[in-house]
């Protein structure tokens, strides 16, 4: 299943890297990738609890909701 989050308070490539690996250790996690320009995170989720995810990013620096 694909997901996409809305990410705010990246602004730099080392911001992208850090969410990446937030998420990707994420147990249920396949892939994910994250775009700096469009704030959004695009997730290969096979069993991740998205709310979870959100909650762990809001907690590192960078509030982040499902994006429909």
């Amino acid at each position: 299943m694909t997901v996409t989050l809305k990410v705010d308070g990246m602004s730099c490539q080392n911001c992208v890297r850090h969410v990446k690996e937030i998420i990707e250790e994420t147990n249920g996690v396949a892939s994910a990738t994250v775009d700096l320009e469009t704030g959004k995170a695009v997730l290969e989720v096979e069993s991740a609890d998205v709310n979870a995810i959100c909650g762990q990013l809001t907690e590192e620096g960078y509030p982040s909701t499902e994006s429909a």
